[in-house]
């Protein structure tokens, strides 16, 4: 790091965490340590953080978690830095647009409604950033996809089998497919994301369906390696989803 003219300029091959001033290496744990609330634990969270290679440690915050837990929020810096410029990422591109931009542009590139089917499947009961994306009421103030007039969706909640999503599919002739998987225990959200995928291939209807999964451990990468066109982690609202949709399908109509 170096200053010049009021500015502060950071090397991208030695970058760290900032606390209170840049590159200061400040970073925040929080972690449970099954130890009874007391002197003994406060220790023991002390040099565990030290383990871990932060030095200047600061116990903030110490509760008692009761039956023999107790949790921490610690402050501690480190040395320790990262060359950013060797860090490859894969980022889908597309025009995000407002609702009203969305509906528009489907009806003139498209001229009629898309179809999408949602779920989270097998075990994961979890809808939450399913209907985030989908219901009329949406997230952060971004409308869902059911409010949007160029949109029938068909939302199917929870723990669905595999197998009724693809039925599901097939029935309504679904344009797209929003799989949302959050219940993570042993990756079991790979095995679930595979299966269903697996069963999209055999029945046929995998080649014309736009396949779309989210979730908090979902990414980019991941999506394409599990054979599904994209993925969507936390934060995404439904106009991404929408705009993702509807721009991917016209590109899809105009190369038929």
């Amino acid at each position: 790091m170096n200053e010049a003219n009021g500015k502060v300029f950071i090397d991208p091959k030695q970058l760290t965490s900032y606390g209170d001033a840049t590159n200061d290496g400040a970073v925040q744990l929080s972690f449970t340590l099954p130890i009874p609330h007391g002197a003994l634990a406060k220790e023991a969270a002390k040099k565990f953080v030290q383990n871990l290679g932060f030095d200047k440690s600061e116990i903030v915050t110490m509760e008692d978690m009761k039956e023999g837990y107790t949790f921490f929020v610690v402050y501690g810096h480190t040395q320790k830095t990262i060359d950013i410029s060797k860090i490859k990422v894969m980022e889908v591109n597309f025009r995000v647009m407002s609702r009203e931009e969305t509906d528009a542009f489907i009806q003139e590139k498209i001229g009629r409604p898309l179809v999408v089917v949602g779920a989270t499947v097998e075990s994961d009961a979890h809808t939450v950033g399913l209907d985030a994306i989908l219901n009329m009421k949406g997230y952060h103030g971004d409308y869902g996809l059911e409010r949007y007039k160029m949109f029938t969706v068909h939302n199917m909640g929870s723990q669905v089998l595999c197998e009724e999503v693809v039925r599901k599919v097939k029935e309504t002739k679904a344009d797209a497919l929003l799989i949302s998987q959050i219940v993570t225990q042993k990756n079991i959200h790979i095995q679930n994301l595979t299966k269903l995928m697996d069963l999209l291939e055999i029945e046929g209807v995998r080649k014309d369906l736009l396949a779309i999964i989210g979730g908090p451990r979902i990414s980019y990468e991941l999506a394409l390696e599990l054979g599904y066109d994209v993925g969507f982690g936390s934060g995404t609202v439904p106009s991404q989803v929408a705009s993702y949709i509807a721009t991917t399908l016209s590109e899809r109509t105009e190369m038929a």
